[in-house]
């Protein structure tokens, strides 16, 4: 059995980047062994400041390296699905960013192929390696809350991606809100059932403009019968606001914001505090690192990973679920997106 994972990393964006420092200085069993990107400064840049040996172009010619056993599929959303599928024809086991494609047609494709090949797929949900997160969910698995009746996430942002984002990010559902689908389904243990979203643009004009809205709440109904809410804003002026709630027949377990310090400050003006983190890559980091782990354990042997394919599709048809209530002003059954 091999002692540590090479992987290639497609995308030397933000979280390419990101995904390439961790697996250069925190990912046991994990090295970075390529990295492609098609502008090729930024792939050297990323190369020069963590040390990756390989430099490329072309995603397709770093799938088939030699010295490339997995690949982190980290660039735009619309090359996933094609990378996901030519890695897996080649043999070489994959590492997701969400969403896999925007469509769920191109979606199902992507997990035909996978199974056909055999190789192993993970989605990168890695709110489902936060330690609040995970708290709450051994919480209700053990049966410490009950019989879990209510949910409620709070997912709001420091402020809008750019305008040139929102055009290709395929909406606040696929874009923002499949987090919190995913996290639905992984704190409950539960399938959704229903579906019902409202929304509007109350942040920023242009994103309406372009079809798409930046504050929603959402209704959801677990196959359980259990209830749950998703709020969501594209911008909150006092930083990223990240919590959730579940409360059962026996009691309620709640996760607050992560702050840089504990800290707080009492004088005649009042009681102070930091502001909480500001974003998700300050935020986040630690379940950052906790998922490569993850993936790269699931490739040496380990079980199976937290986040599936199928947990992938899962979210994305919520997702298409939430923009067709919201379209159509009803409640959306997912039978409709099997």
């Amino acid at each position: 059995m091999k002692e540590n994972v090479r992987i290639g990393i497609i995308g030397a964006g933000r979280i390419g980047s990101l995904h390439a420092r961790h697996l250069t200085t925190r990912v046991r069993r994990g090295a970075a062994t390529a990295i492609a990107d098609i502008r090729l400064s930024a792939a050297e840049d990323c190369a020069a400041e963590v040390g990756i040996p390989r430099v490329l172009t072309d995603p397709i010619e770093l799938i088939e390296c030699d010295d490339v056993d997995a690949v982190a599929i980290c660039s735009s959303t619309d090359t996933h699905a094609e990378l996901a599928i030519a890695a897996a024809k080649a043999g070489k086991h994959v590492f997701c960013e969400k969403p896999i494609d925007l469509s769920l047609d191109r979606v199902d494709r992507v997990l035909d192929v996978v199974e056909e090949s055999g190789i192993k797929f993970m989605v990168g949900f890695n709110r489902r390696f936060d330690h609040n997160f995970q708290r709450v969910r051994e919480l209700v698995q053990s049966g410490a809350l009950g019989t879990p009746e209510t949910l409620h996430i709070v997912s709001r942002d420091p402020g809008p991606p750019p305008i040139e984002y929102v055009k290709v990010s395929g909406g606040m559902f696929l874009d923002m809100t499949i987090h919190d689908f995913d996290m639905a389904r992984y704190l409950m243990g539960c399938e959704v059932s229903e579906v019902y979203a409202t929304g509007g643009v109350m942040v920023d004009p242009a994103i309406g403009a372009l079809g798409d809205i930046d504050t929603a709440v959402v209704q959801l109904r677990f196959e359980n019968g259990a209830l749950g809410t998703i709020e969501n804003s594209r911008r909150a002026v006092y930083g990223y606001d990240q919590r959730v709630e579940v409360f059962g027949s026996a009691g309620a377990a709640r996760t607050s914001n992560d702050y840089p310090n504990t800290a707080l400050i009492s004088n005649s003006d009042g009681i102070r505090a930091d502001l909480p983190l500001n974003f998700f890559m300050d935020r986040y980091v630690e379940s950052y690192v906790a998922e490569l782990e993850a993936f790269v354990g699931y490739v040496l042997g380990d079980a199976q990973p937290p986040a599936t394919g199928v947990d992938g599709r899962a979210a994305i048809a919520l997702a298409h679920a939430a923009r067709r209530s919201l379209d159509e002003r009803r409640p959306v059954a997912l039978s409709e997106f099997e």
